[in-house]
């Protein structure tokens, strides 16, 4: 099926064909032209002239455009959710999820486009201000570049664009090369919808050079960036002046306490270490587990991963698919190998077939391991035993990251004791780091990012506060 660029409410041609293949089989599912320099210059144009457009529209009718296309998603649940798990190889039931929850991203946002607010200033708390009046309003930055990742077609495109378009911005989207289509999808939904020309634009192609050119122009107001934290420094070193959200990634840790449900433990960590083949941000990656339990522990957690079933992603009975590509699943083979080596056990696991690496369980490891120490971003989880929950906390804190971490306990000392302690962005608490709703505020600590997603939170990132004083006549 051939696809093109949206610019300018157009859809056009640009240079280079990409083919874009089922992560499973291997065949062509789409194909799109890559974007020159002059298309990504015609999006900001295009963009430039729609973020005047979208400033001035009324709240109420951004809104119902953003709740207009929430229900069109709804209405291609089952088509998107079979894009979502061709091109990125994500069971077929959970990207039905991703579906679903880019339907609420949309439904909040709707809602929050209409409680853009600002306040009221006692400006005569000081006595320069007495005699004035004063408040502050926010307004939109302008032009949003949205660059998304591979491992949420769907939903992380819609936590850029929709925030982005409830405050009265315009959009240039790139969508990771490897995913494009459901991105592809959704624009023709919010085309559809109503969305003025220009307030979304599709841009396709490397972030050598695409995702530069972006990133680097002086008309981008905003660059909302989810990845690699060597991309997101580099964003950050070539963006100049102008607002960067990022969000790159964690090596998410659970912590578990003596008094924990261990069965339901188990059962959610293995849901969370290997759902969407472990290529999310807030997988489960580390679990540290009191000796009082490990044994037991160790053979549940074990017994969920080895229930876990492998294959093709359109098959409804199917929990992991394939990784974005064999190079991933090659270099997840050799963090495993390495680990071994270094006398790491593998309890379960640690066998490859193609894109595809099956779910593992490993012990014995060590902190300086990059099993442990980095983000593997694919299915393999260690279980580590320590002595007290203190110590389990300590080593849980003891990394460059800081998005989200878990905590299983039933002791609310224990509890409030994890959340004073913890560096992370969240801490869950009785579940895995891979819980998020889509309304709350997230994002990481220390290299897992900076800045917030969250609709509302994303929008007084993507708004700049105007203060308004005014002279009072005597």
């Amino acid at each position: 099926m051939e696809f093109k660029l949206l610019i300018n409410g157009k859809w056009v041609a640009g240079g280079d064909i990409l083919e874009v293949r089922s992560k499973y089989t291997g065949e062509v599912i789409g194909v799109l032209p890559s974007a020159r320099h002059e298309e990504v210059d015609a999006a900001l144009r295009a963009a430039e002239d729609a973020a005047s457009v979208m400033a001035s529209m009324a709240a109420h009718k951004r809104s119902a455009l953003l709740a207009r296309t929430a229900v069109l998603i709804a209405e291609k649940t089952e088509d998107l959710a079979r894009t979502i798990a061709a091109e990125a190889g994500k069971a077929l039931k959970y990207a039905r999820l991703e579906v679903d929850r880019a339907v609420n991203t949309f439904t909040v946002a709707a809602e929050e486009a209409k409680r853009i607010h600002g306040e009221t200033v006692p400006l005569d708390a000081a006595s320069s201000g007495e005699g004035y009046f004063g408040y502050f309003a926010r307004r939109p930055v302008g032009v949003v570049a949205a660059i998304s990742p591979f491992n949420f077609p769907l939903n992380l495109v819609a936590h850029k664009v929709a925030p982005a378009l409830a405050a009265g911005n315009a959009v240039v989207l790139k969508p990771a090369t490897s995913t494009p289509l459901t991105a592809v999808e959704l624009c023709r939904i919010l085309m559809e919808a109503g969305m003025p020309p220009g307030a979304v634009n599709l841009v396709v192609g490397p972030g050598a050079t695409v995702g530069e050119w972006l990133v680097s122009d002086p008309r981008v107001a905003k660059v909302t960036f989810t990845g690699s934290p060597a991309v997101g420094k580099r964003i950050m070193e070539i963006a100049g002046i102008k607002r960067v959200t990022l969000e790159l990634g964690n090596n998410s840790p659970v912590i578990l306490a003596p008094d924990a449900d261990l069965d339901y433990v188990a059962k959610r960590c293995a849901l969370g270490a290997y759902y969407n083949s472990g290529q999310v941000c807030i997988s489960v990656q580390r679990i540290y587990s009191q000796q009082a339990v490990y044994e037991p522990f160790l053979e549940k957690f074990v017994r969920a991963s080895e229930a876990m079933v492998v294959g093709d992603p359109l098959d409804e009975r199917v929990d992991v698919g394939p990784m974005i590509d064999i190079g991933e699943a090659e270099r997840v083979a050799s963090w495993v190998t390495e680990a071994q080596v270094g006398g790491a056990q593998v309890a379960t696991g640690g066998k490859r077939d193609g894109g595809v690496y099956w779910p593992t369980v490993l012990t014995s490891v060590q902190p300086d391991m990059k099993v442990v120490a980095e983000e593997i971003f694919g299915p393999v989880a260690s279980v580590i035993q320590c002595e007290h929950f203190e110590d389990a906390l300590r080593q849980a804190n003891d990394t460059a990251y800081g998005l989200q971490a878990g905590v299983f306990t039933r002791d609310v000392n224990r509890v409030f004791q994890a959340i004073r302690q913890l560096n992370f962005g969240g801490v869950i608490i009785n579940d895995t780091p891979v819980f998020r709703a889509d309304h709350m505020p997230y994002g990481g600590n220390r290299k897992s990012g900076v800045g917030r997603e969250g609709v509302r939170f994303a929008i007084e990132d993507m708004t700049n506060i105007q203060m308004v004083a005014i002279r009072l006549e005597s």
